[in-house]
């Protein structure tokens, strides 16, 4: 990372916590824009794909946009994305929501799908063990925990930080230029903040 304080689009398609992401983003040391001009999106030194609610109603907004096809370009190119909550979700494959399955981004294997747990959603503070080689939570104590809302996620995979609600679920994923948290860091205090800023260490 340069002296020169990074360029971050958080990508605006109807979806997502914009305003509190965009904060949160800025607090870390970013130059942030919100927008959905996809030649922004392109040319930022960092993309933050965000989302809340339903799936299918995050993929048909990134697809009202064309936003698909930056967040494909941006990893073969090898510039960093990094996808929060439903944001997450959406890279993955496929989403089955009530029996409804919609098709995903596809950059990441895998389903996202209903947790089995007796309580939903799973709302509030949780731990998470993520692999002795993270980057996104380098520096953070173990025991540290992040702020979560939803019902949904993906079965973790070899590297993935875990946590569990129910059952093992994947907290946070890294991919080289993709990264990606099921929890909202925009809403996980100082926790959130140090993830963030490890993220915008990667850019360049």
């Amino acid at each position: 990372m340069t002296s020169a304080r990074p360029k971050v689009v958080v990508l605006d398609y109807g979806s997502g916590n914009l305003r509190s992401a965009e904060r949160a983003v800025a607090r870390v040391g970013a130059e942030v824009t919100v927008t959905a001009d996809l030649d922004a999106a392109r040319a930022a030194d960092g993309l933050v794909v965000p989302g809340v609610g339903a799936y299918a109603a995050c993929m048909a907004g990134i697809e009202a946009i064309g936003g698909g096809a930056v967040v494909h370009e941006r990893l073969a190119s090898g510039r960093p994305v990094l996808g929060i909550c439903v944001g997450m979700q959406i890279l993955y494959e496929v989403g089955d929501e009530h029996g409804v399955r919609t098709a995903g981004l596809g950059v990441l294997a895998g389903s996202v799908d209903r947790l089995s747990a007796p309580v939903l959603p799973h709302m509030g503070w949780n731990l998470v063990a993520p692999p002795a080689e993270s980057v996104l939570f380098a520096g953070v104590d173990a025991g540290t925990r992040f702020y979560f809302v939803h019902s949904y996620a993906a079965r973790p995979q070899a590297g993935d930080t875990v946590a569990e609600h129910g059952e093992p679920f994947a907290a946070a994923v890294e991919r080289g230029p993709l990264m990606a948290t099921q929890f909202h860091p925009e809403k996980s205090g100082d926790a959130g903040a140090h993830v963030l800023e490890n993220w915008l260490r990667t850019l360049n």
